[in-house]
């Protein structure tokens, strides 16, 4: 993989796949879940569909386990164009002060995203979503900093690895080494024994503790990725790289599989594999689609969203798009029910269309 120097000009299939992205967790998964219920309430085909719009409930994968790891993966892209240009303009210094700002602002926005402190120091949900975020991203970049693209790629494979070895011969007190099964695993325990304050899943947490450490090798493989498509290659070769990867990690991954589960809960190896596999395909597809072919016909609401992510993210979590909808339209009986989440996410486009407009782009 070559090396790249800061590229020239923005990605907006990187704007375009990140605003993808980030609509289904802001009320699109549930709108068309609810629709296909609501219009096929019969159909074992619709019941199918729906349920990718769900996560499993442990191992396994759909669509919807895809969207939390492509927006770490999209963030390890953004990391290959941002921090070269960083480093050119300010210093090495400073970007790593910056790296380690955006982590400590991501940390502190999780954690008011989550409740904050209003119950208590004891009732703070230290890591989830954001503080993830954060801290992956701003470690694979340090890396970055240190490492060229064949060292970046051994230090992916050493913390899929060493996680898979750390659960595999790690015994738990009272289980034994090897189990997979949720609370019966080192990640879990780790969590409820050192994981202070309020978790997600009673005394363990999906963006747990131990989980960290191959969400950071989810960012690396974005970064590389985004190092390569940011190089000197043509672009059909690009796509063609990006699809043969993306092949060959959803091929690691499941035959991973039998012996290290798919597990979004632990961020297992194979989960990562799986995801970024699928994340590099979408990001092939987008690239041909928006930079290569330059057709946006019918992209704009990804491109506004994938302006403004983590202020639309944050702002939805807070009920701001939900309570306008609300003085908007009430509740309409069965079977247009699904009127108020319809009504919700156009809020919540028109908002992103606004900032938009007026080129305001709320960054972290």
């Amino acid at each position: 993989m070559p090396e790249s120097s800061p590229p020239p000009a923005r990605l907006l299939s990187l704007d375009a796949l990140r605003g993808f992205d980030m609509c289904w967790i802001l009320g699109l998964a549930t709108l068309l879940e609810q629709l296909l219920k609501r219009t096929f309430p019969s159909s074992p085909l619709a019941t199918t569909l729906a349920a990718q719009f769900d996560h499993v409930d442990w191992a396994g994968f759909r669509f919807f386990d895809l969207i939390f790891p492509l927006f770490l993966f999209l963030a390890g892209v953004s990391l290959a164009i941002a921090l070269p240009r960083r480093v050119a303009r300010d210093g090495r210094r400073a970007a790593i002060l910056h790296l380690l700002a955006r982590a400590a602002t991501l940390l502190a926005l999780g954690i008011l995203y989550s409740g904050g402190v209003q119950e208590g120091w004891d009732h703070i949900r230290w890591l989830g979503v954001l503080q993830r975020i954060g801290l992956a991203s701003a470690a694979a970049g340090l890396l970055s900093l240190g490492l060229r693209a064949r060292g970046l790629i051994i230090a992916a494979a050493l913390l899929l690895i060493g996680y898979y070895l750390l659960l595999r011969f790690v015994p738990v007190p009272g289980i034994g080494p090897g189990n997979s099964a949720e609370g019966m695993n080192l990640t879990n325990y780790l969590d409820s024994i050192w994981l202070p304050g309020r978790k997600y899943d009673g005394n363990h947490d999906p963006e747990g503790l131990l989980s960290t450490l191959p969400a950071i090798a989810t960012a690396l493989l974005g970064l590389l990725s985004g190092k390569y498509l940011t190089g000197a290659a043509a672009p059909l070769r690009k796509v063609i790289v990006l699809i043969a990867t993306g092949l060959l990690m959803l091929a690691l991954g499941w035959a991973w599989h039998p012996y290290f589960p798919v597990i979004k809960k632990l961020w297992t190896s194979s989960f990562v594999l799986v995801a970024a596999g699928w994340s590099a395909l979408l990001l092939a597809l987008f690239y041909w689609i928006v930079d290569v072919l330059h057709w946006r016909r019918g992209l704009s609401p990804f491109l506004w969203v994938g302006a403004n992510p983590i202020a639309l993210y944050l702002a939805s979590g807070f009920g701001f798009f939900q309570i306008i909808s609300e003085r908007l339209a009430t509740t309409p009986p069965p079977p247009y029910d699904w009127l108020p989440t319809a009504m919700t996410f156009a809020v919540m486009l028109a908002t992103a269309q606004w900032l938009h407009r007026r080129q305001i782009f709320l960054k972290v």
